[in-house]
């Protein structure tokens, strides 16, 4: 059976389509969505439901339909599931499937939950599945996921390309209905860059589909197009179609989601799938238009019924008859254009019910002029139908019963603003009791909202409040008070259209004294019925947000567009409170589903998780190093030879160092570059140590806190001259610190003078360490004395290694005599190979980063986010001598002054040694009392642990509640076999009086 009108719509019909849906073959034509080519194929029947699979149909044309969720297939790796139909743009063979079905959409099985429905309650799985609490995981969820659902996520990686841009304008302008079109002619004739977008493949908005309407003596239609040419002929206006604006973010920041290959049967290789716009305007319009409301009534879901003004789209746009005789049920005058529009079409109006007493606006009367039978004061009781709507019951307000036979029902109960965006730029809203809606109130950002989405319903007000919101948005923007060209007041619209009477209606129909027959759906993609929504009132929960919660009305993928405002209705009526007491549920990003490809756009693989390797990683795969992850970085962990062990190579490497002398490539050090004439009080007000004192030319371990008085990262800063500093950070911390520092500088020191520069890529560090290290040094580097007295412990000097230009430390995270070559990455390689192969003759080795972590723990040298855990003081880690003593201020010192954290009891860094050689976990809780069974009282944790070579036993460094003051007592670290009984000692296990560092 076809449904096609022979001569309205905006599709090509020179160009047929062919598509597939459930496998079965269908023809359509270009301009078509997969909703209005079903729907002309004479197929309603779209998809089961979430929870009791009942059959649904397409209700809506747009992106708030909850019904028609489909899998669109191109391949074995393009799957897209939980597209809505009625936004799917047809294309010659498309392939679609339906979903939540089996065997087949006709002949569900999963319908028995709609039998069962009286055990499914709202809420009935907080109450139910409890016991036996194991069958939970092996049975009741995995039953329930799969008795339940939507559609299928892909398995395969997506082998689409997507992209990201950035974009600035003066004016952008959010939909592109009539206020927006508008709006954008105004702002771009006042000289503005323009920005238009609209999630639809076209603009124009309700214009497209409204075939009574003239403005300016041409068709709606026609009117769109004139407006189009106009602003494709300003250089400055950007127009972008098949665009959602998905989320509104601070200071402007509008997200915007293009899809760009789609709707293409053979989209080109060259092409992203989608395009992910974050704009940055100065002004933003919001003319989102409404939503048309339900009506919540006895069988309100079965397919064939939905809106009336999604009839009116599909037969104006895309010249589809929802069916052979409708009947209309409604509480606002716009349904009553749908009949006419269907009436002079050719399909059988059966009778238009209105709930209102007396509808007596200038479309009722054409209805009445038109023989179309109007029945005041109407309501539903009920409809009939298996997968297809055939009845539908209604009663008069004497309770006269009448049933109608049909294969489709229209239902209008009002229009609600589209404030979604509005409400995430943190807009205050406004309830307004004429329209029963909420409207736009104080703005948060730069951004007017206009025509219908601030409940403008006469279409000449619309256009002229559009105009007047962008000439207001483009003066403020761009400063310009002059149009160029004819610009057209607000005024001058002039518009031929029936007047509508707004009207309204939230909640239930009223039952006309007949028992209810069937489930009244309040939320149709997740199955919340009247009765849940009550249910929910009765057991307690009296805010919105707590009741979307329980019944998840609000909760699915169209986010509640056409079900919060009946919810809202009902729990108002069952409580007795004003519907802006109950409250309204958060209106959350994104508006509509957005792909995760989108977000990802190029990061994916490498390019999400780059991997970044020094100038001297080729050199160690070459010496069979074995690499670990480091934040971002590749590091070699250890260099085995002949076979070792991560263990036995380890003990070697130490051995090496502490006797002879050792290569290590710490260039993965966050470096950044501290300049100008404030520098130093920059640095002072940052960091917990002095550094007005600090000579250029020394170094000096610097402590960076945050607000809150606790460890944020650490490292080596030298000063290079009066006006220079060059920080380190930990490898993992180079970002955060450079931001830290930043944000400091931008927002509360802003009067500083002062720059910074990430330089971590520029220099490649290599690390000389062990008693031999000045012996090695001393033939390669030319123009600087490395003598002791010459170059002492902390010391920075500029000089060449090799011939290649050096910035030298000497410095150690070893505790041995230790020097830390800077040259420019580039150089990098060159000079390690030859300070490797020139220390061969001193017993040089390269070390890894797991010796590294062996040398440092024997010295009691922290690591920060392994030895602090977010809640450790530069106290806690006995670095109090750090702390500049005759500071005014630094980060975090007004916390560090708190008693609770100069509390005795705090956990503090200390050293603890096994009797019988155990090697601890690190991560080991750590007590005071011996065999206790849980609850234990636990006095602290291990944070690091290792078998040092040196020492000849295994050792380890706890954060342990009051720490210092157990020094000599004995703890218990309880394990699984049983409690490792150790001594609590410092921290610094090797060299305590530091004399090595002398070499």
């Amino acid at each position: 059976m076809s449904l096609r009108d022979a001569t309205r719509g905006r599709i090509d019909r020179s160009r047929p389509l062919r598509f597939s849906f459930d496998g079965r073959d269908y023809q359509g034509f270009a301009g078509d969505t997969l909703a209005s080519a079903l729907l002309a194929n004479g197929v309603h029947l779209m998809g089961r439901s979430f929870k009791y699979h009942r059959p649904r149909g397409v209700m809506a044309a747009g992106s708030e339909e909850p019904n028609a969720l489909v899998t669109v297939v191109r391949d074995g790796a393009r799957k897209t599931p939980n597209l809505r139909a009625t936004q799917v743009e047809l294309y010659d063979g498309l392939i679609a499937h339906s979903q939540n079905r089996w065997p087949s959409l006709a002949i569900d099985v999963g319908r028995v939950n709609d039998w069962l429905s009286r055990f499914f309650p709202a809420g009935f799985y907080y109450k139910t599945f409890m016991w036996p609490r194991k069958a939970w995981k092996s049975f009741y969820e995995p039953f329930i996921r799969r008795a339940a659902g939507l559609g299928v996520a892909p398995t395969r990686p997506d082998p689409d390309r997507y992209a990201q841009r950035y974009a600035h304008c003066d004016v952008l302008v959010v939909g592109g209905g009539p206020a927006g079109l508008a709006a954008a002619l105004a702002a771009a004739r006042m000289g503005a860059r323009v920005m238009l977008c609209d999630e639809s493949y076209e603009l124009g908005g309700s214009l497209l589909g409204d075939a009574a309407v003239r403005i300016e003596g041409a068709s709606g239609p026609e009117w769109v197009q004139g407006s189009l040419a106009e602003l494709r002929s300003f250089p400055h206006v950007s127009l972008l179609t098949r665009t959602t604006a998905f989320g509104y973010f601070p200071h402007n920041l509008i997200g915007l989601s293009e899809r760009i290959t789609d709707h293409l049967a053979a989209p080109p290789a060259h092409l992203p799938r989608e395009r992910l716009w974050q704009v940055r305007a100065r002004r933003v319009v919001l003319a989102t238009g409404t939503i048309e409301r339900p009506l919540v009534f006895p069988g309100n879901d079965r397919p064939g019924i939905l809106l009336a003004g999604a009839a009116q789209t599909y037969l104006n746009r895309y010249g589809v008859s929802v069916g052979e005789r409708v009947v209309i049920v409604t509480a606002d005058d716009a349904a009553y254009q749908a009949a006419l529009d269907l009436h002079a079409a050719g399909t059988v109006v059966v009778a238009i019910a209105d709930l209102r007493a007396e509808p007596a606006g200038e479309l009722p009367q054409a209805a009445r002029r038109a023989h179309l039978m109007v029945l005041p004061g109407s309501t539903v009781l009920g409809t009939e139908g298996g997968l297809r709507v055939r009845a539908v019951s209604l009663a008069d307000t004497a309770g006269v019963l009448r049933q109608f036979d049909c294969d489709a029902v229209l239902m209008s109960g009002g229009f609600t603003p589209s404030v979604h965006l509005f409400s995430q730029s943190r807009g205050k809203l406004a309830w307004n009791e004429t329209l029963d809606a909420f409207l736009p109130g104080e703005s948060a950002e730069h951004e007017r909202s206009a025509g219908a989405c601030r409940g403008i319903t006469d279409l000449a007000a619309v256009l002229a409040d559009g105009a007047s919101a962008g000439t207001a948005a483009a003066t403020t923007a761009s400063g310009s008070t002059t149009a160029s060209g004819s610009t057209k007041l607000a005024s001058q619209f002039a518009v031929e259209a029936a007047r509508r009477e707004p009207g309204s209606h939230l909640g239930p129909l009223p039952a006309g004294g007949t028992p209810s027959r069937g489930k009244s759906f309040v939320d149709w993609q997740h199955d919340v019925t009247l009765k849940d929504v009550q249910l929910a009132a009765r057991e307690g929960f009296q805010s919105i947000e707590h009741v979307k919660r329980y019944t998840t009305t609000g909760m699915a993928t169209d986010q509640g567009k056409t079900s919060n405002m009946n919810a809202l209705a009902i729990v108002s009526q069952d409580l007795s409170t004003p519907i802006p007491r109950v409250g309204l549920t958060t209106f959350r990003a994104p508006y509509t589903p957005t792909t995760f490809g989108a977000f990802a756009g190029i990061s994916r693989g490498d390019l999400f998780d780059p991997v970044r390797t020094t100038p001297t990683h080729a050199w160690a795969e070459s010496q069979g190093a074995v690499f670990e992850n480091v934040a971002l970085w590749k590091r070699a962990r250890y260099f085995p030879r002949d076979g070792e062990g991560l263990h036995a190579a380890v003990a070697r490497e130490c051995r090496a160092v502490r006797d002879a002398c050792g290569i290590f490539d710490a260039s993965t050090l966050g470096k950044i570059e501290v300049v100008g004439a404030d520098a130093a009080e920059f640095m002072n007000r940052l960091y917990v140590n002095s550094w007005s004192g600090l000579a250029p030319g020394r170094a000096r371990y610097g402590i960076l806190c945050r607000d809150d008085g606790f460890i944020y990262d650490d490292g080596v800063v030298a000063r290079l001259a009066a006006d220079r500093f060059h920080v380190t950070t930990t490898t993992g911390g180079a970002p955060r610190v450079l931001a830290l520092m930043e944000d400091y500088r931008q927002t509360e020191w802003p009067d500083l003078k002062v720059w910074l520069t990430s330089t971590t890529e520029q220099w490649a560090v290599i690390a000389v360490q062990g008693p031999n290290a000045r012996r090695v040094l001393e033939p390669l580097v030319s123009g600087l004395d490395l003598s002791a007295g010459a170059l002492p412990h902390m010391g920075v000097a500029r000089g060449k290694i090799l011939g290649v230009p050096m910035l030298l430390f000497r410095v150690s995270f070893t505790g041995e005599l230790g020097f830390e070559i800077n040259v420019p990455a580039d150089y990098g390689a060159a000079v390690w190979e030859g300070v490797h192969a020139a220390g061969q003759a001193h017993g040089m080795v390269a070390y890894g980063t797991e010796t590294m972590h062996v040398l440092r723990a024997e010295k009691g040298y922290i690591i920060v986010g392994q030895d602090t855990d977010g809640t450790v003081t530069p106290d806690d880690a006995g670095l109090t001598w750090a702390i500049g003593k005759n500071k005014a201020d630094f980060v975090g010192k007004r916390s560090l002054d708190r008693p609770s954290m100069k509390a005795p009891d705090r956990k503090q860094l200390v050293g603890l040694r096994t009797g019988g050689g155990e090697l601890l976990e690190e991560g080991a809780q750590v007590a005071a009392k011996p065999g206790q069974k849980p609850p234990m009282e636990l006095n602290g944790h291990v944070t690091s642990s290792y078998a040092s070579s040196a020492l000849g036993a295994p050792i380890a460094l706890a954060l342990v509640a009051g720490g210092r003051a157990r020094l000599g007592q004995t703890l218990y670290v309880p394990m699984p076999a049983g409690d490792i009984a150790v001594e609590v000692t410092s921290p610094i296990f090797y060299d305590p009086k530091g004399e090595r560092l002398n070499g």
